[in-house]
């Protein structure tokens, strides 16, 4: 089988590279091949019993989106996106990724006349307030972001491109993916990572935000359960709505810091500064909180059940048990 990674320099591109590379197949088959892509190529990966391709190259480009597909994956992972935070900060640049290169390779794949697995990285920001206490799988999409506007409109996109048997698209709605590792991103949810990561490696991190914020959160180590799980789903069981919002942990920025500080004691937490920005405050104040996604967990999507165990998750995978 040949798999196509689209964004497969980015956090979580790189570790569904990572677990693929691990288990050598995908849907009960053997990988055969494996393409990355980014704008920038991935690092150095583990060794692998199949031949792995890296391309680098401007994914919105006009004949960019031809060259990956012209082999004709059977499986692809978009994962290629401008973040939040910029995509509202750089407005032409947002659609070009977001909108203008969803769309080509929608359309570079109906023109190589066949039929792969796409799955799609949507995002919860395709919803917009006013919202119940607990969203349901089908609330309506009201994005009060010009990131949450390109998602939604690719997710319907992916829903027509698979009505019409085009391919056969798989929308996740992924949570604020929490704790990311690394260097900060220009992600307007950034700062619900830094404020774990950076006290766990013993730096003082700054929460833009009043404690009572609450979000929707799931680990790394889960984002790339729902891909590969996305990756097998029986088309049948989806029916016509190709787009899930994944499963996940509600939770409190205040409740975030007293998870950190149960997990990894006082002074730990006590690393926390809290200083409101505006313009950060105004971004998540329009985004939703807690959502039922029973959908979702019925097709056999699993996420973390406490914040405590995202920490625990963070810990083990990135910091090799040790706490700063």
């Amino acid at each position: 089988m040949h798999v196509l990674v689209i964004g497969a320099a980015g956090m979580v591109g790189r570790k569904l590279v990572e677990r693929l590379l691990r288990e050598g197949e995908l849907k009960g088959r053997a990988i055969s091949r494996l393409s990355l892509y980014d704008v920038m190529a991935p690092g150095e990966l583990p060794p692998a019993t199949f031949p792995i391709e890296k391309l680098t190259g401007d994914f919105a480009a006009e004949g960019e989106a031809e060259r990956l597909v012209a082999d004709k994956p059977e499986v692809i992972f978009h994962l290629a996106a401008i973040v939040s935070g910029e995509a509202e900060q750089d407005f032409d640049k947002g659609y070009r990724i977001n909108l203008t290169g969803t769309w080509r390779l929608l359309e570079a794949i109906r023109k190589a006349d066949y039929c792969p697995r796409l799955v799609f990285t949507s995002s919860i920001a395709v919803f917009g307030a006013p919202f119940p206490e607990r969203i349901p799988d089908d609330f309506h999409h009201t994005p009060l972001t010009s990131y949450g506007v390109q998602k939604s409109c690719g997710e319907l996109l992916l829903m027509d491109y698979t009505r019409k048997g085009l391919l056969d698209g798989v929308g996740i709605r992924l949570p604020t993916i929490c704790v990311r590792p690394g260097k900060p991103n220009k992600a307007a949810s950034g700062f619900f990572s830094g404020i774990i990561r950076e006290p766990l490696a013993g730096v003082e991190a700054v929460c833009p935000v009043d404690p009572e914020v609450r979000h929707w959160f799931a680990s790394p180590r889960a984002a790339v359960g729902f891909l590969i799980h996305a990756a097998a789903l029986d088309g049948e069981q989806l029916g016509p709505r190709r787009n899930l919002t994944m499963p996940g942990v509600s939770e409190t920025v205040g409740g975030m810091v007293e998870a950190l500080r149960r997990v990894a004691g006082e002074g730990v937490a006590s690393r926390v500064r809290w200083e409101p920005d505006p313009f950060i405050q105004g971004i998540v104040a329009g985004w939703p909180t807690t959502f039922e996604a029973k959908r979702a967990r019925e097709l056999g999507f699993e996420a973390e059940s406490s914040f405590e165990e995202i920490i625990r998750i963070h810990i083990e995978d990135e910091l090799a048990g040790k706490i700063a």
